[in-house]
C-alpha cells in the first residue's frame, strides 16, 4: 500500500470490477430497454396518427388530385390499415433495419437519417466538451477561490446561462459574432473537421452555455463539500502538493455527483440542438425532425424518434457503467461497504 492511501477513502482496497458482472448488468439494462423503446415507439406512432390533419394531404399541398391517386398513396404507406396493423407493420421492417420510404422526399429514411447524422453528432461533441470541459474547470476554480469576486462572477455567469434558452443566445451570438464582427461564419455546417468545427463554433456556444451552469453548479457544491472533508486536512499535513491532493483525490471524489448528471445534460444537449439546429439552418437530425413534424412525415418522424430513443438508452447505460471507473466502490446494484 502506498504511503499515503490511508488518506483518501477507501478507494483503492475495493478489487476491481469483474467482467463478468458487467455483462450481467448490460444485459439487464437491455432486457428492460426493449420493452421501453416498444412502449416509445408505439406511443409516438399513435400521436401522430391521430394529429389533426391528412398526411396524403401534406404531401400534395396545393395540387389537384383525384381519388385513385388518394388510393394510391394511402396504399403505398399503408394509411389504410388499423393502427395495430400500420405500427406492426413498421415494426418488422424495423427490425430487418428498414425505416420506411419518407412520404415527402419519397427516400429511405436511414438513408436521410444518415446524411444528417453527421452534424447533429459534431455539435454534440462539441458542446458536450465545453460543457464538461469549461463546467468543470469553473466549478472547481469557483470552489477554491469561494467567497471572493472570482466565484460571485462564475456563479452569476451561470444564473445567466441557465435562465437564456438556446434559441435565445444562438441569436445573440449570431448577431454579435456573425453579423456585427464577422469573426464566425452565420450558415452551414462546413466541410472538413476543422472548417465544420470553424462553422459549428457559435452553434455549440450557444448549446453549451445554456446548461453549462448545471455542470458548474454541481462541481462548485461537491468540490467545496470535499475539500472540507478531514482527509484533506490530514493530506496537507503530511505534506502533499496541492495538485496531487486536488486531482488525485479531491476532483476524482467530487465527479460522483457530475457524472451522476452528465446523463441528463448529454440528453438535454442533444434535444437542445434541435433548436439550435433550426436557428442556425443547420442540417442535422432536429432540423430533419422539425420539418418532418410539420408536414406529418410520419415515417421520419418513427425513424427519428426511435434513433432519440435509443441514444437515451445508451448515454444512460454508459454513465452507469462510468460510475465504477470512478469509485470502485459502487458495484452493479448495490454500494460496497
Amino acid at each position: 500500500m502506498a504511503p499515503h492511501d490511508w488518506l483518501v477513502r477507501p478507494l483503492s482496497r475495493v478489487a476491481p470490477v469483474k467482467g463478468s458482472s458487467v455483462v450481467v448488468f448490460v444485459m439487464r439494462r437491455f432486457a428492460v430497454a426493449i420493452p421501453l423503446l416498444l412502449i416509445i415507439s408505439f406511443g409516438v406512432f399513435a400521436l401522430v396518427h391521430i394529429a389533426p390533419g391528412d398526411p396524403v394531404r401534406s404531401l400534395l399541398g396545393a395540387r389537384a388530385s383525384d381519388p385513385a391517386t388518394l388510393a394510391a398513396i394511402r396504399e403505398r404507406y399503408h394509411l389504410n390499415d388499423p393502427l395495430l396493423v400500420q405500427y406492426f407493420k413498421w415494426l418488422s421492417q424495423v427490425v430487418q433495419g428498414d425505416l420506411g420510404v419518407s412520404i415527402q422526399g419519397n427516400r429511405a429514411v436511414t438513408s436521410t437519417i444518415a446524411d444528417r447524422l453527421p452534424v447533429t453528432v459534431f455539435l454534440s461533441l462539441m458542446s458536450t466538451v465545453l460543457v464538461l470541459g469549461v463546467g468543470i474547470a469553473l466549478g472547481a476554480v469557483a470552489a477554491f477561490r469561494r467567497d471572493t469576486r472570482l466565484d460571485r462572477a462564475v456563479v452569476m455567469f451561470g444564473v445567466v446561462g441557465i435562465s437564456s434558452p438556446a434559441f435565445v443566445t444562438g441569436i445573440f451570438l449570431l448577431y454579435v459574432f456573425g453579423s456585427l464582427l464577422h469573426w464566425f461564419p452565420i450558415f452551414g455546417p462546413g466541410t472538413g473537421f476543422l472548417d465544420r468545427a470553424w462553422h459549428l463554433t457559435l452553434p455549440a456556444l450557444a448549446l453549451a452555455i445554456s446548461v453549462m451552469a448545471i455542470v458548474v453548479k454541481i462541481t462548485r457544491a461537491a468540490m467545496i463539500e470535499e475539500l472540507d472533508r478531514d482527509y484533506v486536512t490530514f493530506a496537507r499535513a503530511r505534506g502533499l502538493s496541492s495538485r496531487r491532493i486536488t486531482f488525485a483525490y479531491v476532483l476524482r471524489n467530487a465527479l460522483i455527483p457530475v457524472v451522476t448528471a452528465a446523463g441528463l445534460i448529454v440528453v438535454g444537449i442533444v434535444a437542445g440542438a434541435i433548436y439550435v439546429e433550426v436557428t442556425f439552418s443547420l442540417p442535422g437530425l432536429g432540423a430533419l425532425t422539425v420539418d418532418a413534424v410539420q408536414k406529418r412525415d410520419i415515417p421520419t418522424i418513427q425513424g427519428t424518434t426511435l434513433l432519440f430513443s435509443v441514444f437515451v438508452v445508451l448515454v444512460n447505460l454508459a454513465i452507469d457503467v462510468t460510475y465504477t471507473l470512478i469509485d470502485p466502490r459502487i458495484r452493479f446494484g448495490r454500494v460496497e461497504s
